[in-house]
């Protein structure tokens, strides 16, 4: 049986994911073709910027819930026995006030607000926590072992696994997204594209997603060691700002942030709110600082990424666009990292029902 040429167009994490788990099917010959690739650092390209982890915002019963769950036991698996990939376990601290079950951030994180979360079967180590182990200002909260991922060192990761199992990487810019098929490292057209083009599905030709909207996110990268990965619900300080603390793998800093500001495209550094994140992060986590003011932050730089937001969810589906099957699997806003397999999964299989019946 003749091998099936496929494209891969975005090089964000979903779209390395699922050319990851492709390049297992010896049946298949990959390119990926993007515009950005990791190493590069543009507001365009979502996946750098990102913290990132696992916490769960999917809400219980949802497809989007089970990716989450399908994807766990892969982060998990790389962080017990594949040090190189860059990611390492963190025991993680979410602290929520009732207030914010019907704000910006709540509405983003969702689950995380629940008192009864699905993942509580899933995640190590899950406790609830009682009174005397919140900080001031907040009325419930959970505690796990998670993990945390050094996207510097993960992305380029998931390129060596992919290049090891003979998957090409070109750089590409595309109008339309049919001009993919034309993009094949063989010369030849492409079977099958698959969509993982982020933000861009918004005005990509043959895609041009309304659904598609930006949620800022500003975040400020420091040396210091916080001891623990920690999350609120939400401020005093705006609906659409809440505190985030995660230390990256293998010395790869300590994330703080953020907000949440959708259908903000600005790329530019709010130094303003830089230092709400960091007042912020102190007061939730003196170790940050031993109990010192934001002074004592060792700041490696300020960051600033859209999350490629899609009302209504994931984009998870087959359709042919001049007869050319396309898989499209974007849309994955501020949890691409915690889905990517899952998500992956699933676009497999529909690569395989497009391809019976190409």
């Amino acid at each position: 049986m003749p091998e099936s040429r496929i494209v891969v167009a975005g090089a964000g994490v979903t779209g390395l994911t699922t050319a990851l788990l492709l390049s297992r099917n010896s049946g298949y010959n990959i390119s990926v073709v993007a515009k950005h690739m990791p190493g590069d650092y543009d507001i365009e390209y979502a996946s750098p910027w990102a913290g990132a982890n696992y916490l769960p915002v999917s809400c219980k019963g949802t497809p989007a819930a089970e990716h989450d769950r399908n994807t766990w036991p892969e982060l998990e698996k790389l962080a017990a026995h594949h040090p190189d990939a860059g990611v390492h376990f963190q025991e993680t601290a979410v602290y929520n006030r009732q207030k914010d079950l019907d704000s910006v951030t709540g509405d983003w994180f969702a689950e995380l607000l629940s008192h009864d979360p699905w993942f509580k079967d899933t995640l190590p180590n899950f406790k609830s926590l009682a009174k005397d182990d919140l900080p001031v200002g907040f009325d419930y909260g959970m505690c796990f072992t998670s993990v945390c991922i050094n996207t510097a060192i993960y992305l380029p990761w998931l390129v060596s696994q992919c290049l090891k199992a003979g998957v090409v990487f070109k750089r590409g810019i595309f109008k339309h997204i049919s001009d993919a098929a034309d993009a094949h490292h063989s010369g030849q057209k492409a079977d099958l594209i698959i969509n993982c083009t982020g933000l861009a599905a918004g005005k990509l030709g043959g895609v041009e997603d309304k659904a598609m909207v930006p949620a800022r996110a500003q975040i400020v990268l420091v040396r210091n060691d916080p001891g623990v990965m920690c999350s609120t619900s939400g401020t005093e300080e705006g609906e659409d700002e809440c505190c985030y603390i995660m230390q990256r793998a293998a010395g790869g800093g300590t994330i703080l942030g953020g907000c949440y500001q959708k259908g903000n495209w600005d790329s530019g550094v709010d130094y303003d709110l830089a230092n709400r994140i960091m007042q912020r992060a102190i007061d939730v986590c003196p170790a940050l600082t031993g109990g010192k003011g934001i002074q004592h932050l060792s700041i490696i730089r300020h960051g600033v990424g859209l999350r490629p937001v899609r009302n209504g969810g994931v984009r998870l589906e087959k359709e042919n666009i001049g007869g050319v099957w396309v898989v499209h699997n974007y849309g994955h806003g501020g949890y691409g990292y915690q889905s990517s397999y899952g998500c992956s999964q699933v676009a497999v299989k529909l690569v395989k029902e497009a391809l019976v019946e190409h």
